[in-house]
């Protein structure tokens, strides 16, 4: 587990809002120095903390119209090759291990209804599917985001190792 700190949280934020920040940028933005930043970004992203830097894609922007999430029950046993098999599909973006009556909800986007219609079938055709139910996505109101959690866990840690936390 990696202690994160409000220096941490306010540079992953600030990654969070752009991505292709240069270091320099981040040190100049944060009031640190080039060193801090860099040693930083090593030490979360060796921790496995910080996985990566993605593009945001807008889907509709790429004409893939239709989301949704499916939950999956699943046979005993059977939920690592049902995975496994379902990120072998481009259609799906996400998959979570759940709790409850279903065992996996996938994240899915296809272009059409049509299209979303053809996938479910083909999910649950998978051996050891038993049940399914689709849920569509109208509009996403609030995008992933880590910011204000990241802020709440470290609002009394101080800003660096030396530098206690600000008064509010």
């Amino acid at each position: 587990m990696v202690h994160l700190d409000r220096l941490d949280a306010d540079l992953i934020g600030l990654l969070e809002r752009n991505g292709r920040m240069g270091v320099a940028e981040l040190a100049s933005s944060l009031g640190v120095a080039r060193n801090t930043i860099q040693s930083r970004l090593r030490r979360l992203e060796e921790s496995g903390l910080l996985r990566g830097f993605r593009p945001d894609i807008d889907l509709d922007a790429a004409g893939v119209a239709v989301q949704a999430f499916i939950a999956l029950e699943v046979e005993q046993g059977r939920l690592l090759k049902i995975a496994e098999l379902l990120t072998a599909m481009p259609e799906i973006l996400e998959i979570h291990v759940t709790t409850g009556r279903e065992d996996l909800l996938a994240r899915v986007a296809t272009e059409s209804q049509a299209g979303l219609q053809q996938l479910i079938e083909h999910i649950v055709s998978i051996p050891g599917v038993v049940h399914s139910a689709t849920t569509l996505t109208l509009t996403t109101p609030l995008l992933y985001r880590i910011e204000p959690l990241l802020d709440k866990l470290t609002r009394s840690r101080g800003w660096g190792r030396s530098t206690p936390a600000p008064k509010d």
